[in-house]
């Protein structure tokens, strides 16, 4: 039995404790470089001596390549969230000009994800592995949209709370405004364009508008 199977069945909790996080940051972080210099194909000891840790160590964390992998994906995808993204969708349930501040909201996240070569990078990584190794697919699918980009969730459901919009099903809405807004621009660079500035705004207040057209909350009738 190797070691990545004998930790799959037992499935153990990984470590807890600020310790244990500063650990899990430095393997995500070692692995996230070594991912983008060298593919799925590097091995998990050159990432734990990267991060200062033992494999042991990287596999008590993440159990297997797939979930290490997951983790530095999500991560990446992530960062584009935070920061002043994550200020401007936090802001939105109390936005005077909801329109406004979603457009001004979509720009800043937006510009984000095309200013991020990691992201990018990333993404047509995991498009180029999922034929060798199709239980990434299940690994990241795991997560449900929710659980990767919970900025934009907490968003919605703020939005949803307030009465300013109606979502009946969270989980399709993020999908979706993600489709309008983000995946143009996954999408062209897999191919190795880009969409400029203005196909970029375009993109973007249209999109806006198709969603709170869609989700707008329904007014009493007769």
């Amino acid at each position: 039995m190797t070691m990545e199977s004998s930790r799959r069945g037992n499935a153990k909790q990984p470590p807890g404790g600020p310790r244990a996080e500063a650990k899990r940051r430095a393997i995500v972080g070692a692995a996230r470089e070594a991912f983008l210099r060298e593919g799925f194909g590097v091995g998990m000891d050159a990432i734990a001596a990267e991060a200062g840790v033992s494999k042991v160590t990287v596999y008590n964390h993440f159990g297997s390549k797939e979930a290490l992998f997951t983790a530095v994906v999500a991560g990446a995808l992530d960062e584009p969230l935070g920061g002043p993204s994550a200020a401007a969708l936090a802001g939105l349930a109390d936005a005077d000009d909801l329109r406004a501040a979603f457009v001004e909201a979509a720009r800043t996240w937006v510009a984000a994800v095309r200013d991020n070569a990691d992201v990018i990078a990333l993404r047509n990584l995991v498009t180029a592995e999922l034929h060798r190794f199709p239980k990434l697919a299940d690994a990241w699918q795991g997560h449900g949209p929710e659980g990767h980009h919970p900025a934009v969730a907490d968003a919605l459901r703020a939005l949803a709370d307030r009465g300013r919009l109606t979502i009946p099903d969270l989980e399709t809405a993020i999908i979706q405004l993600y489709a309008l807004l983000v995946f143009p621009h996954l999408v062209f660079s897999s191919y190795g364009t880009a969409i400029d500035d203005r196909g970029t705004d375009r993109l973007i207040t249209s999109g806006v508008d198709m969603f709170l057209g869609h989700y707008a909350p329904v007014g009493p009738t007769g």
